[in-house]
């Protein structure tokens, strides 16, 4: 089961204009040769895009149903999460050239590391659990009860606290990290997706039924507000300066900057039926994004406010990553 299969799209092109405004970020060159890896979960491939020139360099096997992948703690290998194939597949996240695969990882769809490097979490969406692995080895240590549809994860601060949507069964379930026990849950919007924390602790989750962004203070472990971003909110990624976040929008193929501090919409993108995930240019002036729907990735330019560019990939393209990209937890 994915979401791929769960939602389609028939709406015609349009762009939202907006006034480009100013935004603040660290600056940071691309590396030289750096590659775009993304991953083509209907075909079971990665493609290698030369992020300069834009330009497909290569598409090879992976596994079956590459969803989502990850950096190492270190940044030193990028992790694939074969789902259907039960293992992973470690790349240099410059090249994309395989390094290594790890198998017996059961149905791993999304991933995490905490940030004491303690822990790596693996999401079976499939089999409605959540597995936890110790560092820097892997080894499986728990195996907890997630029902139903797990779908992404992020932490608190202090890794203490995983964070976990649920899709099918509308919640949020709370995993103590010293225990590996379930701590709470809680019912939110129907088919939460993708979510982000703030520095602040809120929880920013896409509600994909619907058309808005839910707030979650989870130390009150209530909805603090609704924002309105786009049908089909699905996932939520840190601009990098500090003040916004992207939110892509599946049905209305949109991505919808929130200034997340005053909880208010700044603009959105129309960019394509099926938008999904999104890497962020390290400067902040580039969004590509893997548009699932039309089997291509867009090239973003966020000081025009529109896409500039689109790339075939393979079929329902999903994971996006880049090395120089602009930090998360901001």
């Amino acid at each position: 089961m994915t979401l791929f299969h769960r939602i389609s799209s028939t709406f015609s092109y349009f762009l939202t204009a907006a006034v480009p405004i100013a935004l603040s970020f660290g600056a940071q060159a691309m590396q030289p040769g750096e590659q775009v890896i993304v991953l083509n979960s209907g075909d079971g491939t990665v493609t290698v895009i030369d992020r300069a020139s834009r330009k497909v360099m290569r598409t090879f096997p992976v596994g079956k149903e590459p969803h989502h992948l990850i950096p190492t703690l270190d940044e030193s290998e990028l992790v694939v999460a074969n789902a259907t194939s039960n293992d992973l597949v470690f790349l240099d996240p410059i090249t994309g050239d395989v390094k290594k695969r790890m198998p017996r990882i059961s149905d791993p769809y999304q991933l995490a590391y905490t940030t004491d490097k303690k822990w790596f979490v693996s999401i079976s969406l499939r089999l409605d659990r959540v597995d936890i692995y110790s560092m820097p080895n892997y080894e499986l240590k728990a195996r907890i009860p997630a029902a139903k549809t797990p779908s992404h994860v992020v932490f608190s601060a202090d890794s203490r606290t995983a964070y976990v949507t649920l899709q099918d069964s509308h919640e949020l379930m709370a995993i103590d990290m010293l225990t590996h026990k379930e701590a709470w849950r809680m019912k939110i919007g129907k088919l939460p997706a993708g979510l982000w924390i703030s520095p602040q602790g809120l929880i920013f989750v896409g509600i994909m039924s619907s058309e808005f962004v839910q707030v979650i203070d989870p130390a009150k472990r209530q909805v603090v507000n609704e924002i309105k971003t786009g049908r089909g909110a699905h996932n939520v990624f840190a601009l990098g300066d500090g003040t916004h976040i992207l939110v892509s929008n599946r049905v209305e193929g949109t991505i919808t900057q929130v200034n997340y501090k005053t909880m208010a919409v700044v603009r959105s993108i129309k960019v394509g039926n099926g938008i999904d995930d999104l890497e962020v240019s390290a400067d902040g002036k580039e969004v590509w994004g893997t548009v699932r729907f039309e089997s291509r990735v867009a090239v973003i330019d966020m000081t025009g406010a529109k896409p500039i560019h689109y790339i075939p990939v393979g079929r329902s393209p999903h994971g996006i990553y880049f090395k120089t990209r602009a930090r998360r937890d901001q």
